[in-house]
């Protein structure tokens, strides 16, 4: 009894008021198990919050900067292909003038244009335009996946939170614990070993408590480089969150309709018009041209035309004989169609794979979710039969150990089953948004 020797006057008084903290001690329980039931009723105000920490990383994420501007290189790409072959300017000079009747030429200026097959230049910016189109789908893949981070660290923060609240209740709950051991010390009721048993589980909690904050400010740091911002800013998180009590309707139709399958789909017509183009390039280029050749008059000789420039209009055909480059481009392109094909096909049933996994795992934590609401009414239970024992002197601090701690791992499932149904729901979301939107 040394250890309490300067617990005596206080254990006296405590003893005087031991219905009262008995009554503080079932007020405690009481109030975990009512916080457990109310904890997760969601509310609007937190869904607009989550909304506000999207549309401010959608705005500032270099991500999505990054691949706005490679989509904005590839629409200028189009400026770039909608060109003719460059004009072809000549000057030559004649070191040993070629005498004529007319006269002896002096020099020569030439000039040339050859102009693509008709079509072909209409058929490059087309293709261009589907690969700009194919990087655009980047852009909504992307911010998808920025809405799924952003929405999946926010949830983290909170089940981090909600574990340091649940923390918290039970390290007043086990101060009351001791109050009560001390008194049924002083009484005769209780061991030394029953106080140090729950100072020792309250040095756990503490300790998890620590470590929960730490946590946090590593997840909040990720949080804030999803929106692009200085990591110290701190980071509030509703207080409640809750799982909707009716089923939620989920269109998988929409998969199909997912922008990493369009992104295929997109690729494919690139294709289509790469090979158009491969079609249009294999046919003849039309040249024309103007040839001026300067001629000296003759002083010896007076006749009609003496020193009459020349003046000599071309038109050159360039004709693609050797063509072997053209069907082998050709070949590729199918080959590549094909490859797209088989690539959509597997990234589909991985996509299926993912969405069926969500919804399992989503229906599997709301069964967990409501498996610990029943352990926390028998934990009710067993606060009433420790109660009935206390009025009768019998109370057993181990008991009473296992029940905080049965209590405790039911929270912490039950927030844990919240995290992983809105978890898998932004899972969910990422593969069946509606396409309209983001």
């Amino acid at each position: 009894m040394n250890l309490f020797e300067t617990y005596k006057q206080k254990l006296k008084k405590e003893n005087e008021k031991r219905i009262f903290h008995f009554s503080l001690f079932t007020f405690h329980l009481r109030s975990v198990i009512i916080f457990s039931f109310s904890l997760f009723t969601f509310h609007f105000s937190s869904a607009q919050q989550l909304e506000t920490f999207i549309e401010e990383a959608l705005a500032n994420n270099p991500a999505i900067q990054k691949f706005e501007l490679k989509y904005s290189i590839a629409s200028e790409k189009v400026n770039e292909v909608n060109t003719i072959p460059n004009t072809e300017f000549g000057v030559g000079y004649f070191a040993s003038e070629p005498e004529t009747r007319t006269g002896a030429q002096r020099f020569k200026v030439s000039a040339k244009q050859m102009i693509p097959w008709f079509g072909t230049i209409a058929s490059r910016e087309n293709y261009v335009r589907s690969l700009a189109d194919a990087t655009y789908e980047e852009i909504v893949i992307a911010k998808r996946k920025l809405i799924t981070a952003v929405s999946q660290s926010y949830f983290k923060l909170y089940a981090n939170k909600a574990t340091q609240d649940v923390v918290a209740e039970n390290i007043k709950l086990l101060e009351t614990y001791e109050t009560l051991a001390l008194t049924a010390v002083e009484v005769g009721k209780a061991s030394a070993v029953d106080v140090l048993r729950l100072q020792m589980r309250q040095n756990e909690l503490v300790e998890s408590q620590q470590i929960l904050e730490q946590q946090y400010l590593a997840e909040q740091t990720a949080f804030n480089n999803l929106l692009n911002r200085e990591n110290e800013v701190s980071v509030t998180v509703v207080g409640t969150l809750g799982i909707p009590l009716e089923a939620i309707d989920i269109n998988t139709e929409n998969l199909v309709l997912h922008p990493e399958l369009l992104q295929y789909e997109k690729r494919y017509t690139a294709i289509e018009q790469s090979e158009l183009l491969n079609q249009k390039e294999s046919n003849p280029l039309i040249g024309f041209g103007l040839d001026y050749i300067n001629v000296a008059s003759r002083p010896d000789m007076v006749f009609n035309d003496n020193g009459k420039d020349i003046i000599m209009p071309m038109l050159a055909v360039s004709i693609p004989i050797f063509n072997k480059k053209f069907k082998s481009k050709s070949k590729q392109n199918k080959l590549e169609q094909q490859e797209i094909l088989s690539q959509k096909q597997e990234l589909l049933n991985t996509l299926e794979t993912l969405l069926d996994k969500a919804i399992k795992d989503r229906i599997s934590s709301k069964i967990s979710y409501n498996t610990q609401i029943k352990n926390l009414r028998q934990a009710k239970n067993a606060e009433e039969i420790l109660n009935k024992s206390y009025e009768t002197g019998t109370i057993d601090f181990n008991d009473v150990l296992d029940i905080q701690e049965l209590q405790l791992k039911f929270q912490m499932k039950q927030i844990e089953a919240v995290n992983t149904y809105y978890v898998q729901t932004t899972i969910i979301n990422y593969l069946t948004k509606d396409p309209t939107g983001i």
